[in-house]
Parts: C-alpha cells; sequence; structure tokens
C-alpha cells in the first residue's frame, strides 16, 4: 500500500523499456528492457507500464503490404500483464491514442480535449499529447491510472505546432496531406519510441504519488 506523498526517488518499476532508454539508470527506478520479461513482474513497487502497442493499432494486421494477415492482441499477453501490474500494484500505462487494447480490457474511451475520466472506482484514463513535454511529435497518448487518489492534472489540449506523427493511427489521406503542406517530418522509430525526459518524469511522478 503506497499512502502519503512519497520521494522524488521512491521506488517504481518500469516496464516495457528501451534497454538505453531513459528510465534505464534513474534512482529509485527498477526498469524492466528487453532483456527482462516485464510479464513476470510481481511487486511489490508501484509501475509505469509502456507494454508493446504494434498489434493493438490502426495497423495490427500488419498494414496493407503485410503478406501474412496478424492477429489483434497478439502481443505475448503484455499488455494483459501490464494491466494486471497496474491495477494490483498501483501506477500508470501508457498506450497510443485509439489503442484498440482499451475497448478489448473495458477501459473508459476518454475525450481527446484532456481531463481524467472515471473507469470505475480507482480507476482514471485520459488523453494527454506528448507534444507539451518535448516530443517533436504531438504524439496523443491515452493513460490508465490505478489510484484510490485522483491523478494529478497534465497538459491538456493541443499541442498543435507539434508535428504530425505517423504511427499507424492516422489515415493515409492525413499522412499524405501532412507530408504535402510540409507539417509532417519523418521520424525514425527510435524518435516515435523514446518517451520524452518531462514525460517520463511526470509518469514517475503519478506512479510515486499512488494511493491503494
Amino acid at each position: 500500500m503506497h499512502n502519503g506523498r512519497p520521494s522524488l526517488t521512491s521506488a517504481v518499476a518500469a516496464l516495457y523499456v528501451l534497454e538505453d532508454g531513459p528510465y534505464v539508470g534513474l534512482p529509485g527506478v527498477d526498469a524492466w528492457g528487453v532483456s527482462r520479461d516485464a510479464r513476470n513482474y510481481d511487486g511489490p513497487h508501484p509501475v509505469v507500464a509502456h507494454p508493446p502497442c504494434e498489434r493493438w493499432g490502426r495497423y495490427w494486421y500488419g498494414g496493407p503490404s503485410a503478406k501474412v494477415r496478424l492477429q489483434l492482441g497478439d502481443d505475448g499477453g503484455c499488455f494483459a500483464a501490464a494491466l494486471s501490474a497496474v491495477n494490483r500494484w498501483g501506477g500508470v500505462l501508457e498506450h497510443p491514442e485509439g489503442s484498440h487494447a482499451w475497448k478489448v480490457f473495458g477501459l473508459a474511451i476518454p475525450p481527446r480535449g484532456g481531463g481524467w475520466t472515471s473507469s470505475g472506482p480507482g480507476r482514471w484514463t485520459c488523453c494527454v499529447e506528448q507534444g507539451h513535454y518535448g516530443h517533436r511529435a504531438r504524439k496523443a497518448t491515452w493513460l490508465y491510472v490505478r489510484s484510490d487518489r485522483r491523478p494529478r492534472d497534465l497538459h491538456w489540449g493541443s499541442s498543435e505546432k507539434r508535428e504530425r506523427l505517423d504511427d499507424g493511427y492516422h489515415s493515409a489521406e492525413e499522412r499524405r496531406r501532412a507530408v504535402r503542406t510540409g507539417i509532417c517530418q519523418r521520424l525514425s522509430h527510435r524518435e516515435r519510441a523514446l518517451t520524452p525526459l518531462a514525460f517520463r518524469d511526470e509518469l514517475l511522478s503519478i506512479a510515486r504519488e499512488v494511493v491503494l
């Protein structure tokens, strides 16, 4: 049980993160990269979870050029395990806006404009754009939080001056229009995947303020 307002270095487990990413080496952060199977996390700390999203997005089937159609949600149980860890130990789970996992697992769909939406007692969802926190793209993101205390407010609304992110959640016409008008610069897979430091710190703070 996590009561009160913990320190900035209170222990948090960061699940499904890059081996050389922004969570690695931080005081009080137990980072679970590819070399560790985050599905096996068994506490006792609250978590920040970034489960894989490829099989939950618009192109979950592999995209128009895929030779073999893939299965929706076929991520080896990573999302289910991440959600279970958040519900058991408290913390926050992050996925791209539009993730089919929200509907499959019965989580409340939050409004694009921001604000916390109740997804049941002690369960909260929201939509927030990582562009507010330093990402080169707007990168609209859905969060799920398990805490008996309402989470802190974030930077709500549109980060309009950021680039449009081509991450499989927008239509082909939207992407073509963005390229024609010069709004979107193509980002590398790593640039898309990296969590901005300010957003990482926000997620860690949410996890450290969990009350169960």
